[in-house]
């Protein structure tokens, strides 16, 4: 059996998709590039729910560990709107230089602060809580994004991580006894798989983990 398994039929995913109204013409030019150049963005459709979360809390302050050229730094901008705060980080000044490109030509230029750095060393020095912890790093450091996170969120506020599916093997790694998998985990996978279980586990939290696109855990500091 193949160590990868479809999260959503096809059928259903398309459906999604098709219902998707039309996005800034930035954003569609930067859903075109990433499809061309294979650059890791969310896509339209975890996007639009993670700005209907941070609309749903009223966010002003997000900070988004891993941002690579903006995509979804935007759609967070968007969402706490003028007088709001979201921080983008990532390690590449090339994809940083991009991404302020971007942000001048969608007009959330003044909103965004741009960081560029390590995600997980950038959060450590912050001493204030933010309304969004927003996690999509390399993902053998969601441990570590996870065991910080508590601190860095106010209460009533979100952590919301990406690709936490992870191609669907993170069902491998749950025991289902209707999968096999020859060889043993990936240390991505059981990264992945040791955060949500960190989250549900956890008093601090109240998770869901919702199957769009590859995966998306979102939870409530309590």
């Amino acid at each position: 059996m193949s160590d990868q398994l479809l999260i959503t039929d096809p059928r259903v995913e398309n459906y999604l998709y098709a219902m998707l109204p039309r996005r800034h013409e930035v954003l569609e030019e930067m859903e075109r590039r990433a499809k061309q150049e294979d650059i890791p963005i969310v896509g339209p459709a975890v996007a639009r729910l993670l700005s209907q979360y941070a609309r749903l809390i009223e966010a002003r302050t997000v900070f988004e560990m891993g941002s690579a050229i903006g995509y979804s730094t935007i759609w967070w901008a968007m969402a706490v709107g003028d007088g709001g705060k979201v921080h983008y980080t990532d390690g590449s000044r090339k994809n940083a230089d991009q991404a302020r490109r971007y942000f001048e030509r969608t007009g959330v230029g003044d909103i965004v602060e741009v960081h560029v750095g390590d995600a997980i060393e950038v959060l450590s020095e912050r001493k204030e809580q933010f309304d969004v912890l927003f996690c999509d790093i390399d993902k053998h450091d969601y441990p570590r994004a996870g065991r910080m996170a508590p601190a860095r969120v106010r209460q009533g506020g979100l952590f919301i991580t990406d690709n936490t599916l992870w191609k669907g093997r993170a069902a491998y790694v749950a025991g289902n006894p209707d999968l096999r998998w020859d060889g043993e985990p990936d240390a991505q996978t059981l990264a992945v798989t040791e955060l949500n279980r960190m989250l549900y586990n956890s008093p601090d939290w109240y998770t869901t983990v919702i199957p769009l696109r590859d995966g998306v855990t979102v939870a409530m500091r309590m």
